[in-house]
Order: C-alpha cells, then structure tokens, then sequence
C-alpha cells in the first residue's frame, strides 16, 4: 500500500495510555472520498508494546464533527488485544470504512487496559488499495516463471 502523510492519523505515534490520534482526517465537508471507490482504514505496529503487567489494547476508528475528535462516534472497534501480540510488523486491522458513518473528521482511539505501556508505536489512517500479497526477502529464489 501506498501511504501518504495527509491521510495518516498516526504516524509511528507512542501510545502509553488510553488516548486519540494526533492527527485527523478532515474529510471536506461533502465528505466525498473515492467515490466508486472502498477506502480502507489501517493500523500496524511500529515499536512492539511493552509493559510491567498484561496490558492490552483496544483500537478504534472514531469520526466526530469536531477537529479535536470531541463527542465522537466509533464506527470500528476491534477486541483487547494483548501486548504479546502487538509486535513491530504486526497489522492490527484493514478494514472496508462504511462512508455512510462518517462525519466531517476521523481519527483512531487507543484505549489501553491493564497498563501503562511503557513503550509501544502505532501507525495508522486511510488507504485506497492496500496489500493483500506478500513480499519477500531480499536474495529470494523463485523459479518456474
């Protein structure tokens, strides 16, 4: 997939405690966005989470009508995933956005359970196409083709 910093709510963003993106998407007020076309919202660990106990974390993309994310409706939400999973590489989600939900802005909310992390770095945001192959080391031999 090919990111793009303007459609990033978080950019390798440190999350220790329960907080919002740093950034938003302000989706323009006809909120029209790849029209014919799915927009997909991510995130993937950067720096795997790390804590004293058994912290987990729950993800979530938010929209709200205000540009700090205030009074905000979540349109997505995964389980409490724990700090065991969430290591560097790891893709938390990709999801479909259902443009019928959204408002003027989106972000993601990280709510931390079970913690303080103590380290821990998330990216995520909007994508049109994302990757759905693998790719392969460096030095990989295919043959056959």
């Amino acid at each position: 997939m090919i990111l793009d910093r303007n459609t990033l709510v978080s950019n390798a963003q440190a999350v220790t405690s329960t907080a919002v993106s740093t950034d938003t998407i302000d989706l323009g007020a006809l909120r029209d966005i790849g029209t014919g076309t799915d927009i997909n919202a991510f995130v993937t660990v950067d720096v795997a989470a790390t804590a004293a106990g058994a912290a987990t974390v729950t993800f979530a993309v938010i929209t709200s009508a205000n540009a700090d994310l205030s009074s905000a409706t979540t349109i997505y939400t995964t389980a409490a995933i724990g700090k065991a999973t969430l290591v560097a590489g790891y893709k938390v989600f990709d999801i479909v956005l259902p443009k019928q939900l959204l408002s003027r802005y989106l972000g993601l909310n990280y709510t931390v359970a079970t913690g303080p992390l103590t380290a821990g770095s998330f990216t995520g945001g909007i994508v049109v196409n994302t990757q759905s192959q693998a790719y392969y080391d460096s030095g990989l031999n295919v043959s056959g083709f």
